[in-house]
């Protein structure tokens, strides 16, 4: 697997749901099966209630494996303004769109973009187009929908 981009912030949360789903979640479902199990009287085949409770561990089991291998491949970024004032992974963003007020946005990995909490993967169309873009330069995105045009406001 190739190393994912994450930011510290973005490393804590991830380390903090692995932990949360090893200790607290697995005795969750464990006691969920012991209890279906105990009720099903040994018929575990047409009981929903263990089959749920199986697939539920399943998907908590696989879950921390995912955890697992992409922290260990994480490559934490820095949340620090480029040298050269360049737009990169982990810089923050002020863009504008035509007449449109302008949106913040922080360049992230993959693994924890989230537009609505203002962080854009860098493999997105609009992280790919601000990629190494610095302040009063006019980006064109193209996106699924269409291409579009930004005006890099500031980078932080």
């Amino acid at each position: 697997m190739s190393s994912q981009f994450l930011t510290k912030e973005g490393f804590k949360k991830l380390e903090a749901e692995l932990e949360y789903l090893r200790t607290e979640k697995r005795k969750e479902v464990a006691q969920r099966l012991h209890e279906a199990a105990e009720s099903s009287l040994g018929e575990f085949v047409e009981d929903p209630e263990f089959e749920a409770a199986k697939n539920e561990q399943s998907f908590v089991e696989g879950r921390i494996r995912e955890l697992e291998i992409l922290l260990a491949n994480a490559k934490l970024i820095s949340d620090q303004r480029s040298k050269n004032g360049e737009v990169q992974i982990g810089s923050t963003v002020v863009i504008k769109e035509g007449r449109a007020k302008p949106e913040e946005y922080q360049i992230v990995g993959a693994a924890e973009a989230n537009p609505r909490e203002g962080k854009v993967s860098h493999a997105s169309p609009l992280g790919q187009a601000l990629l190494g873009k610095k302040e009063g330069d006019k980006v064109e995105v193209k996106a699924p929908s269409g291409s579009f045009t930004v005006k890099v406001v500031e980078v932080k």
